[in-house]
């Protein structure tokens, strides 16, 4: 088997794509589609994205230090498209997509009502990495659609029909192949009659 050596570049895929909402200090929204976008920690809950600062919602999230993060589904997939290629500055994507703007506790800018699951974050830190300033976030709240709520009261979010991104294509999710600690996890032993 060949490997060959590139350059240094990020091939760190698939990612989640999902469209952060945000909003200028006079309350006017807009949505923005950020592929980078992870976990930082779980106590306290924090969150990155990375946004390019000639981004219309770099200012945005600059001035307020807020935005939501909202996950989207196979249906959301052509809004989501949309939302990163079109400026800010020159439509109202809220409108344009027909999305709805809600109110997510913690925060004062909106959340997407069509979005399963809406994340409230605070910047706790900003850096410039390059290319790419990166905004560091406590998560403040969370929004969730109670559709996706199983008998008992669990949030199915593997049943929401998430996408991820890869190398410029959106994919939706597959079949499941197993589950944390699956690997280690001993069979269980039959009884004998």
């Amino acid at each position: 088997m060949g490997k060959q050596s590139w350059k240094p570049g990020n091939m760190l895929n698939p990612v989640p794509a999902v469209m952060v909402s945000c909003a200028d200090r006079e309350g006017k929204p807009n949505i923005i589609t950020i592929a980078w976008a992870g976990t930082v920690c779980t106590n306290p809950p924090m969150v990155s994205i990375s946004v390019r600062p000639t981004r219309y919602s770099y200012d945005m999230i600059r001035e307020t230090g807020e935005f939501v993060i909202n996950l989207v589904t196979e249906p959301l997939t052509r809004a989501c498209d949309y939302c990163g290629v079109v400026s800010g500055r020159d439509v109202d994507k809220f409108a344009k997509t027909g999305l709805t703007p809600i109110p997510v506790e913690g925060v004062s800018v909106p959340g997407i009502a069509e979005s399963p699951v809406s994340i409230a974050c605070r910047v706790v830190e900003e850096r410039a990495l390059g290319s790419h300033t990166m905004f560091l976030a406590e998560v403040v709240g969370v929004t969730a659609d109670d559709r996706y709520l199983d008998e008992t009261g669990r949030f199915d979010i593997n049943g929401t029909g998430l996408i991820m991104y890869s190398h410029g294509e959106y994919f939706g999710l597959g079949r499941k192949l197993g589950k944390f600690g699956y690997s280690v996890q001993k069979k269980p032993k039959r009884r004998r009659k």
